[in-house]
């Protein structure tokens, strides 16, 4: 059974830096793309970023160049590393995988695990 567990979350200001973690349970190889999605009260859900097994990498124009998607594949974990955190930012965060070695990653891939959600706000 796959799992993926979120972690990291918090109230912060803005201004400060927060880094999210996605630990991936059941998978027998690590998963080929994953990524970051978010959801605000009232606004439907948005792609942050996207990762594959090789490290290539893709944005929200949102979050271009204050955040950063990594990933370690011999712990299979996820990171979100996110600095210079804006009120808008705030949302219920979430992490997803899937297993199409050799496919298209990005934000508009499909994925077929998801988390449960870490909860980020940031303040003025």
């Amino acid at each position: 059974q796959v799992q993926l567990v979120e972690s990291g979350g918090a109230s912060v200001q803005a201004g400060g830096s927060l880094r999210l973690s996605c630990a991936v349970f059941g998978y027998t190889y690590s998963p080929y793309c994953m990524g970051w999605f978010r959801r605000a009260p009232g606004k439907e859900r948005e792609g942050v970023a996207a990762i594959d097994s090789g490290g290539r990498t893709s944005y929200a124009d949102s979050v271009q160049g204050r955040f950063t998607i990594s990933r370690d594949n011999a712990k299979n974990t996820l990171y979100l590393q996110m600095n210079s955190l804006k009120p808008e930012d705030t949302a219920m965060y979430y992490c997803a995988a899937n297993s199409f070695f050799g496919g298209h990653c990005s934000r508009d891939s499909y994925f077929p695990y998801w988390g449960q959600g870490t909860q980020v706000t940031v303040s003025l």
